[in-house]
């Protein structure tokens, strides 16, 4: 399956499924890779496509099974529309490819275990990402957690405001039944944080949600409490309908780690009702997929570290908190900053995937930890409309996972 590269350890092919802006935000960290490569795309849209396989001299295809068919590809990237992921990731799956598969991973529970049960079954890798526990900042954190400097975790806070719900969505994305609005789409990033930063199990979810404009009709906002089976709380604010942004006190840097622009305020509410009609809105989606005018230039930006929104620990003995270049310690005698490197969230996905193939290393973010994620998104949904506490069944430790 593996391939001979540019030294003795070997080569995985990635193919790409979905050249969206996930799909598109990958790149860098696959080129940066010194035994990973680019080798093929599959999509609807033949024009950008047609640019892909020129770019990067690779093949493409209109269908997953066919790009999965063969030795085109060791493993595929799959960042299609959520309500596509299960079929999607069950067609590479079934032709023994390793997978790894944009949040959340389904739609239901059952298709979760049976994604997970058909990779163990053939033997290859299920990877769930990109999800923000990746990152360097968080990564970090968790260390000095266990590091047991503070003592233990005591509450873990991740709030974020932004303009979600109203930058361009394709339908599927306002649908929450196709796994669309920020508890699915956004809310799967902040409890794979929590979950990432408390290490055990989650027992239970108490939540709320919010669908404030009839126009987009899904949640546009959350507010969820959390609480893990050794009484560590945690809670996850998110509101993307452009009003506050919480930029404003994480240093004005974003998601991603660009310095955020400064716009008009309300400039992504007013632009989408501003618009002429849906097709409109389809138009600017599209454009920020791969070759499109209003595509990011992910290699060229510079970056500060990512915030997902503002997130701070408590220990018994202090807390933590991002920095502009890394970590924030609070601890009992002094205040520190940790300063980290520009490695990104997405090429520490590409080695967990490299190093689950190659080297055996038991991935972290494996559909264990997806189903889990996805497991969460659903109490709160069902929190939120029973209006009661929901008790979870599918969680999985991150202490076991080493």
């Amino acid at each position: 399956m593996m391939h001979g590269s540019r030294s003795d350890l070997p080569e995985i092919k990635i193919g790409i499924v979905g050249l969206g802006n996930a799909g598109s935000s990958l790149l860098p960290a696959i080129k940066k890779h010194p035994h990973v490569s680019v080798t093929a795309a599959c999509g609807r849209s033949k024009e950008r496509l047609e640019k892909f396989a020129k770019d990067f001299n690779a093949d493409t295809f209109f269908n997953v099974e066919e790009m999965c068919k063969g030795d085109v590809v060791d493993a595929v990237y799959i960042a299609s529309p959520t309500e596509l992921h299960a079929s999607h990731v069950q067609a590479a799956l079934e032709l023994k490819k390793h997978v790894i598969v944009e949040k959340p991973m389904a739609v239901t529970l059952e298709q979760s275990t049976m994604l997970i049960e058909l990779a163990k079954k053939n033997g290859v890798q299920l990877i769930v990402g990109h999800s923000h526990s990746f990152e360097p900042p968080i990564q970090k954190m968790r260390e000095v957690i266990k590091s047991g400097e503070l003592g233990e975790v005591k509450m873990i806070n991740n709030w974020y405001f932004n303009d979600w719900i109203y930058r361009p969505r394709t339908p599927d994305e306002l649908n929450t039944e196709l796994g669309g609005g920020i508890t699915y789409r956004q809310g799967s990033h902040q409890f794979d944080i929590i979950r990432y930063l408390g290490g055990g199990l989650l027992r239970s979810v108490r939540a709320m949600t919010g669908a404030w404009d009839e126009e987009r009709p899904t949640e546009g906002a959350h507010a969820v409490f959390l609480e893990f089976e050794n009484g560590t709380a945690a809670t996850a604010v998110y509101n993307g309908y452009d009003h506050f942004h919480s930029t404003e006190l994480t240093f004005g840097i974003g998601e991603g780690g660009p310095s955020v622009q400064s716009a008009k305020y309300g400039h992504s509410r007013l632009a989408i009702r501003n618009l002429s009609n849906p097709e409109a809105e389809q138009e600017l989606k599209s454009q920020k997929g791969y070759g499109g005018s209003k595509a990011k230039k992910y290699a060229e930006e510079k970056h500060h570290q990512p915030f997902f929104g503002l997130t701070i620990v408590s220990c018994e003995r202090g807390d933590i908190r991002q920095s502009p270049n890394g970590i924030y310690v609070y601890g009992e005698e002094e205040k520190y900053e940790i300063t980290l490197n520009d490695e990104t969230g997405r090429d520490a996905m590409i080695a967990e995937l490299y190093n689950a193939v190659v080297h055996g290393k038991k991935a972290i973010h494996d559909g264990e930890w997806g189903r889990a994620n996805l497991e969460v998104c659903m109490a709160v949904l069902e929190s939120a409309r029973e209006r009661r506490e929901v008790y979870l069944s599918y969680q999985v430790s991150n202490d076991d996972k080493g």
